[in-house]
């Protein structure tokens, strides 16, 4: 890794990383995070003297879709609020996520003998370039920071029988957000007029952005600015260009912030997270507990 590809390597300087071979993912997204929680309950129950409210502690799977909070039962949690450790660099902590959708667009071919296909066969895979085209090229991940939302080519399935393109959405902003997926719909139905009934469409909602729900509860986030500033650290509000389970079970009635771990890059094989970050999320949590 260079830190002309990757700045933040610079802001850790002589800190130790975790990193991979160069082939492979790490899993800091979210090994990390299971570390640093169960790193926190064994320093709590090994320092009986810190005094600390009734703490509850739980693991979901598959957060990147929406899916990791569908099974979870908030009642029998039993907690008033929580938090996820799934964040990325020092001091990040987030109330705020995309809202997500995802859109998989199915076009429909005809497949006969190639040697009889004459007026016959329609390939599929041939009009990939009509709908990925149609796209606005400065909406993708590559082109956007910040708040602003795209439309992420996630993948393609291409025959010419059938063809599936799967894009996911995002966007911060509900109204924008609302409005990316009418593209998408009246995108497939100006298709569908020029090549009849070719073009299907299955749009679906994963999660929404919690901060709907968290501006309502804001002493939650206060104690995390606390918890992080009793560490020696300076809390960092960042928007969270991506998912968290916080995001489910806020609105499934457990206000859920997301904290950070100390990784960065994830989802590759450059992904890295650094050692002392790590301990003082640790140290964070503690602070939450006993604060």
């Amino acid at each position: 890794m260079s830190p002309q590809e990757f700045p933040a390597l610079l802001k850790n300087t002589g800190k130790d990383l975790i990193v991979t071979n160069g082939t492979t993912l790490l899993g800091g997204d979210d090994k990390a995070g299971i570390a640093a929680i169960m790193t926190a309950v064994e320093f709590l129950i090994n320092h009986p003297e810190i005094k600390h409210g009734k703490i509850k502690i739980g693991f979901t799977p598959d957060e990147e879709i929406g899916r990791g909070a569908d099974k979870f039962d908030v009642a029998a949690f039993g907690a008033e609020f929580a938090y996820t450790v799934d964040g990325g660099g020092l001091g990040e902590m987030s109330c705020e996520t995309f809202n997500a959708a995802r859109a998989d667009i199915t076009i429909n071919g005809k497949s006969v003998h190639p040697g009889s296909a004459k007026n016959i066969m329609i390939n599929s895979a041939l009009y990939l370039p009509e709908v990925i085209n149609a796209f606005p090229a400065d909406e993708t991940p590559a082109a956007t920071e910040a708040y602003e939302g795209f439309y992420h080519l996630a993948g393609i399935k291409a025959g010419c029988e059938k063809t599936v393109i799967s894009y996911i959405i995002r966007d911060h902003d509900k109204e924008s957000f609302n409005k990316r997926k009418d593209f998408v719909i009246d995108l497939i139905e100006s298709l569908n007029k020029k090549h009849p009934g070719m073009f299907v469409l299955n749009l679906h909602d994963e999660y929404f952005n919690m901060s709907e729900i968290l501006k309502d509860f804001p002493d939650v986030a206060a104690l995390a600015r606390r918890a992080i500033e009793k560490a020696g650290i300076t809390p960092k509000d960042i928007p969270i260009r991506g998912g968290t389970d916080g995001s489910r079970l806020s609105f499934m009635g457990l206000p859920c912030p997301n904290l950070f771990t100390g990784g960065h890059n994830a989802h590759g094989p450059f992904e890295y997270v650094v050692i002392q970050d790590m301990e003082k999320i640790t140290e964070v949590l503690v602070n939450i507990a006993s604060v």
